[in-house]
């Protein structure tokens, strides 16, 4: 394995570096020799390989030795080690890899970086269904005491405390240029692990409010900002009854359905525990690597987000230690340009925005290039391509267009 080679993030002010990153498991590159030689083709800096993730039953199409792995529950791809987790309430499962070791993301990332990618630790901080199930005290609790075992809701000081060891564990030790942070906030309803029964239940609106959390921590933080907890969660509940009798369009925003103070407090106490969390997260980080990492965020534009792309607040938008905001591109549609480049209008000068897309939906080839292109032409200076390993032939050929097309409107 080759020493760590770190990059420094790109100063303020500064232009911000152009990137083609693609997404991968250790499970996709491991007992695969042609992994390393098809990135390479596809003219990549880097990947984005997960070092700690949520349960998933994922495709292999590309693998020799399999055509399906199935990762039962949350962990880390690397070795739990006692001396990092002793005496934690929460602690991480090891994962396993049908073609690895204990230190399967290491040895992955090793590959990858003797090839001369730059590899991102691509880490899920506050998502895992087995944590939220054992402890359901720190799972986010929506306004009708529905428990979300999924979520882990930052307000509480041992979820912090987990995903700052979780962050630190994922680099620590391994040859990584940077840190690719997912579910570095509140998840809300619609991000679940299990057999999916929501979709097309809820709407913008419905689907805002079902995904505020209500837990013990929130409520005491609202109390803080002047807000009455009791009154918070009645006119969340109301807000609910009244959009079910709606058009399930309805996007009406919080302000207008739970009042004007009750919505400020709710978001603002969200932000700040997401702020605190990011710090602490960053902060573990740059203690455990040996140089600095390029830090990327994965982020939604709308402040009200929830789920793996946290709704980006004023704090970190101007984080200067935050590299690059990565906005869920997968929509072709003009509004997924438009939070582009809405996000790099608002971003501190130097930061980078990456637009993340996947090649695995039924969009027409010439819609992902000109959605592509047009990404580009709204302010994004980094495209992330989802994934390597889930997508075939015919997902690679797309991500090759997709990777001219980018560098073409450069």
């Amino acid at each position: 394995m080759p020493p760590t080679s770190t990059t420094t993030s790109t100063p303020t002010g500064g232009a911000p570096a152009d990137r083609l990153v693609g997404y991968a498991y250790p499970w996709d590159v491991l007992g695969d020799d042609g992994f390393v030689p098809r990135a390479l083709a596809l003219g990549l800096d880097g990947v984005a390989l997960a070092a700690s993730y949520h349960s998933t039953r994922a495709a292999t199409p590309w693998h020799p030795a399999h055509q399906l792995v199935e990762a039962p529950h949350a962990a880390l791809y690397r070795p739990v080690r006692e001396q990092a987790w002793a005496g934690a309430p929460l602690r991480p499962a090891a994962g396993v890899v049908p073609d690895g070791t204990a230190d399967a993301f290491a040895e992955a990332a090793g590959r990858l970086r003797a090839a001369g990618l730059e590899v991102d630790a691509w880490t899920v901080l506050a998502h895992s269904s087995r944590l939220g199930t054992e402890h359901p005290e720190v799972a986010v609790v929506n306004c009708f005491g529905d428990r979300y075992s999924y979520a882990l809701c930052p307000s509480s000081a041992q979820v912090r405390g987990y995903c700052s060891t979780l962050a630190a564990e994922a680099v620590r030790g391994a040859p990584v240029t940077g840190v690719s942070l997912e579910a570095l906030g509140t998840l809300g309803v619609t991000h679940n692990a299990a057999h999916e029964k929501t979709a097309g239940a809820f709407g913008p609106a419905l689907e805002r409010l079902l995904s505020v959390c209500c837990c013990t921590g929130c409520r005491e933080a609202w109390a803080r900002e002047g807000a009455d907890p009791g009154e918070v969660v009645a006119a969340l509940r109301r807000g609910v009854r009244d959009l079910q009798d709606s058009a399930p369009d309805d996007a009406r925003e919080a302000a207008d359905l739970i009042g004007e103070d009750a919505s400020r407090a709710v978001l603002e106490v969200r932000h700040a525990f997401a702020d605190e969390l990011r710090e602490q997260v960053l902060a573990a980080v740059s203690a455990a690597a040996p140089g600095p990492l390029r830090v990327t965020v994965h982020a939604a534009a709308d402040p009200w987000a929830t789920g793996p792309n946290t709704g980006l607040g004023e704090r970190a938008l101007a984080d200067p230690a935050v590299d690059a905001q990565l906005l869920q591109a997968w929509s072709t549609a003009p509004a997924t340009a438009a939070a582009v480049a809405a996000v790099r209008n608002a971003a501190r000068g130097g930061a980078g925005v990456g637009a993340y897309v996947t090649v695995l939906g039924a969009d027409r080839d010439e819609d992902l290039l000109a959605h592509v292109a047009a990404l580009r032409g709204a302010g994004a200076s980094e495209l992330h391509l989802y994934h390597l390993g889930l997508a075939g032939r015919r997902g690679h050929e797309r991500m090759a267009s997709a990777a001219r097309t980018w560098r073409a409107a450069g």
